[in-house]
């Protein structure tokens, strides 16, 4: 159950076990990543889509079409963000399935929106 009044502020999310910081640089950028490609309007049904047409080097980077972001942080490869966001969505669509208004739940977004939507989500710049 969750309860109508808000009782904390901090944000929370993903937890990792301290001292593994190749780990909890892959859960933060793909995190990062899921917000970019809401921002972007990059969805599970689009993504190779626009990973074949892009011409923005930031969707390029973030899709593994221009090599480089993943391995900068330690991930397999350059495609991890395309291969997540072609499995599970973007964070918006993650966010629907499991939290939002027609699931038991019923939670509206709100804050936890993309900053474009009124809400308080963003990504750093990617490397």
């Amino acid at each position: 159950m969750i309860l109508p009044e808000r009782i904390s502020k901090e944000p929370l999310g993903p937890t990792i076990r301290q001292g593994d910081e190749e780990f909890t640089n892959i859960v933060a950028w793909t995190v990062f990543a899921l917000i970019d490609a809401e921002e972007f309007g990059i969805t599970q049904a689009n993504v190779d889509q626009i990973a074949g047409s892009a011409t923005d080097p930031r969707i390029r980077r973030l899709l593994g079409v221009e090599p480089g972001m993943g391995t900068a942080i330690g991930a397999a490869n350059d495609q991890y963000a395309r291969t997540i966001i072609k499995a599970f969505g973007n964070y918006g669509e993650m966010f629907e399935r499991h939290l939002g208004v027609n699931t038991p739940l019923g939670l509206e977004r709100g804050q936890n929106n993309i900053w474009t939507k009124g809400g308080l989500l963003y990504a750093p710049p990617a490397r």
